[in-house]
């Protein structure tokens, strides 16, 4: 008896270590978002607001997810050999899907924001962006000034919503703020009238300009100026240097002025080869 039960034990300790070593093996594929580099054959997730044309959105036909970021990501990945994956997330929950290794990166419009330099470990910066004012295309608002007694809105943790909030002047003017999951939506309720105004991305903004004729318009001036970066969690520092040398070697080659030119953000480009 005594030998049977010393067989099931040695049994048992065995699959258990062959589960640690599976495990191990999944672990290992997993995003762990440390310091290590990537090889050939690993995956490469990207964390993306799917609401965010054309940066980042599902095609209405293929229904792929497909945009400026997702694009430079996918050629990334083509020269490193890496798998990608398109990861949707829900904006306010950014941080918790990069440091949980959900995802590898924050790629899809990230403002390189003063407050947000020490949290995450960021790329150069690839991209200039203005956060513009929408409204009607009818409406009597021409300037950050007209919004004296209106209702304003943006998207919920954008670097937009954190400029309004911190623009005690405006926010002290105003009737109300409203704060909304995403861009799409922000645009159907501004077509419906339940506010006056949205900051927004210059890019979200001619996109839905594009789509809608003669519905919206884009106040003349910028509200602020910033620019858009890759946010990695934060000591990811191997991971950023092979994606931004990928970069600098798809702007040398002259894919990254293709890829911009396809969304028309040829005249935003910021990124320098070496």
């Amino acid at each position: 008896m005594k030998n049977i039960w010393k067989k099931l034990l040695a049994v048992g300790l065995a699959a258990a270590i062959v589960a640690c070593v599976f495990a191990g093996c999944a672990q290992k594929n997993k995003n762990t978002g440390d310091n290590s580099a990537k090889s050939e054959g690993d995956t490469f997730t990207v964390g993306f607001d799917a609401e965010f044309p054309p940066y980042g959105y599902q095609d209405e036909k293929t229904g792929e997810y497909v945009g400026f970021d997702l694009d430079l990501a996918r050629e990334v990945c083509k020269r490193n050999g890496w798998t990608f994956v398109a990861q949707p997330i829900d904006w306010d929950s950014k941080d918790g899907e990069l440091n949980s290794g959900n995802i590898d990166c924050i790629w899809n419009g990230f403002t390189k924001a003063p407050n947000l330099l020490d949290k995450y470990t960021w790329s150069e910066s690839y991209i200039n962006n203005s956060i513009m004012i929408a409204t009607l295309a009818d409406s009597d608002i021409k300037s950050v000034d007209d919004l004296k007694g209106k209702v304003i809105a943006s998207q919920s943790g954008s670097s937009a919503e954190t400029a309004v909030k911190e623009d005690t002047e405006l926010m002290s003017n105003v009737k109300n703020y409203v704060s909304i999951g995403n861009y799409q939506d922000a645009y159907m309720q501004l077509k419906a009238g339940a506010f006056d105004a949205l900051f927004v991305d210059i890019g979200v903004a001619k996109t839905q300009d594009a789509k809608n004729p003669g519905t919206f318009k884009i106040l003349d001036d910028p509200y602020t100026a910033e620019e858009y970066a890759i946010g990695f969690k934060l000591g990811s520092e191997a991971l950023k240097d092979q994606v931004q040398t990928t970069l600098k070697e798809m702007v040398k080659d002259g894919t990254f002025a293709k890829i911009a030119e396809q969304y028309e953000l040829s005249e935003s480009v910021c990124l320098e080869a070496e």
